[in-house]
C-alpha cells in the first residue's frame, strides 16, 4: 500500500495590486498591519500581511517594468505568470496560492512526472528586514504547478533556505482581530475538473465534493472550489459569465470578535455585508479578492 500523504501547510497567497501604497492604505483600513515594502531581484515588490498561524498575504506590485519583462523573457515563471494575469484580468486580483515545502526540487520532479509542471524552478535570494530593523539575506526555491486549461490561476511550493525564524508578533497583532487564514475560495463551473491539480498541490488526494463544489484540506486551512451555485449561496456572488478555468475569488479569515470587527470597519468607512454568519468585504482597489471574516468557535 502507498504511504499516506501529509497535507502541506498553506504558506501565502499572491495578490496582484496596482501599487503598494494603495494596497497598504486599503489593508490598513481593513484593520491589518502591513509590513515594510520589500523588493525582489527580478522587478516585483511586495508589502506583506503576516498572521499568527504562519500564513500571509503577498500584495504584489511592479517595481520595474523593464526588469520584469526581462525576467519573463528569460524564463522566470513567477514574473511571467504575474504579467499574464495583469494582461488578462487586471492589476488587482488573486492569482496563486502557495504551499510550504521542505524539498522544492522533489516537488518540481513530481510535478514534471505528473505532467502538471508550470515551468522551470526559480531560486533567488534577497535581503529581509525584520521589525527590530535587522537585515539578513534569505534564499528561496519555488516549484510551479499549473494546468493549461486554467490560465488565470496557478500554484507553487516554496522552500526557504537559510531563513531565520523571525519575531513577528508586532506584525501579527492586527487591530481587526484576524488570527489567520482558514480557507481560500476559487471558482470554476465544474470544480472536479481540477481536483487533480489542487490535490497534488495540497499533497492530499482526498476530495470532499457536493452540489456547490469541492474542498481539499491543507494542514490548517481548506482549499474550496465553488461552482456558480456555490458562489451565490456562500458569497452572494452572481456570476453570469461562461468562463472556464480556476479563478481566485476569496480569502476566509479567522477573527476573534466579529462584532468588534464590524465596528472597526464601520469606523473606517469600509462597507461589509453578512452572508451565512460571515462578514464579507467586496474587492476594492488594493484588495483584489473578497475578504470573508468568520468568528473562531
Amino acid at each position: 500500500m502507498p504511504s499516506p500523504r501529509t497535507p502541506r501547510p498553506l504558506d501565502h497567497l499572491v495578490l496582484p495590486v496596482e501599487d503598494l501604497d494603495t494596497a497598504r492604505s486599503r489593508h490598513s483600513a481593513l484593520g491589518f498591519i502591513v509590513a515594510a515594502d520589500a523588493r525582489h531581484p527580478f522587478g516585483t515588490e511586495n508589502a506583506c500581511v503576516f498572521f499568527a498561524d504562519g500564513t500571509y498575504l503577498e500584495p504584489l506590485a511592479i517595481a520595474s517594468r523593464e526588469e520584469c519583462e526581462e525576467a519573463a523573457r528569460t524564463g522566470n515563471v513567477f514574473v511571467a505568470r504575474d504579467q499574464a494575469y495583469r494582461f488578462r484580468r487586471s492589476d488587482n486580483g488573486f492569482s496563486a496560492f502557495v504551499v510550504g515545502s521542505n524539498d522544492a526540487e522533489a516537488d518540481h520532479a513530481r510535478f514534471v512526472e505528473l505532467g502538471m509542471s508550470g515551468g522551470e524552478m526559480l531560486a533567488f535570494s534577497r535581503p529581509m528586514t525584520f521589525p527590530d530593523g535587522s537585515q539578513q539575506t534569505a534564499s528561496f526555491k519555488l516549484a510551479f504547478a499549473s494546468d493549461l486549461r486554467s490560465p488565470d490561476f496557478f500554484g507553487f511550493s516554496v522552500e526557504r533556505i537559510n531563513v531565520p525564524a523571525a519575531e513577528r508578533s508586532a506584525l501579527t497583532a492586527h487591530p481587526n482581530g484576524v488570527e489567520g487564514i482558514s480557507e481560500i475560495i476559487l471558482s470554476e463551473p465544474n470544480p472536479t475538473d481540477f481536483q487533480y491539480l489542487i490535490g497534488e498541490l495540497c499533497n492530499n488526494r482526498e476530495t470532499e465534493a457536493n452540489s456547490f463544489g469541492m474542498s481539499v484540506e491543507l494542514n490548517g486551512a481548506t482549499v474550496t472550489v465553488f461552482n456558480k451555485a456555490g458562489l451565490e449561496t456562500h458569497l452572494g456572488i452572481v456570476d453570469p459569465s461562461r468562463e472556464r478555468g480556476l479563478l481566485g475569488r476569496a480569502v476566509v479569515y479567522r477573527v476573534s470578535d466579529l462584532q468588534a470587527l464590524a465596528a472597526l470597519l464601520l469606523k473606517n468607512n469600509v462597507t461589509a455585508r453578512q452572508v451565512a454568519g460571515r462578514l464579507i468585504v467586496d474587492p476594492a482597489p488594493g484588495q483584489g479578492a473578497f475578504y470573508c471574516f468568520e468568528e473562531i468557535r
